[in-house]
């Protein structure tokens, strides 16, 4: 199995969109400052993972997302996954 996943940096409340077969080794790698172009914005939480068959289905995937990111797609992908407000 193979995942796209969002996380989201609690310095700069930013986000970066990848794939992976181990999420969770990823978000330790990051949150490690090992990536390059994420490691000045350190910490970073999860807050999105789907999961694909294959590397090749998930990569597309998160072309997809990438192509979207900041647009109303990638606004609606955040709010299906967004915890309820409280009082909502």
């Amino acid at each position: 199995m193979y995942y796209v996943y969002i996380l989201q940096s609690k310095k700069d409340n930013k986000y970066y969109i990848g794939s992976t077969s181990d999420v969770a080794a990823r978000l330790v790698y990051h949150n490690a400052g090992l990536q390059r172009s994420t490691k000045n914005r350190i910490p970073f939480v999860l807050i999105l993972m789907e999961k694909h068959p294959d590397k090749q289905s998930a990569i597309m995937r998160e072309k997809q997302i990438k192509s979207f990111k900041g647009g109303e797609a990638f606004k609606k992908l955040l709010r299906d996954v967004a915890p309820p407000k409280a009082g909502h």
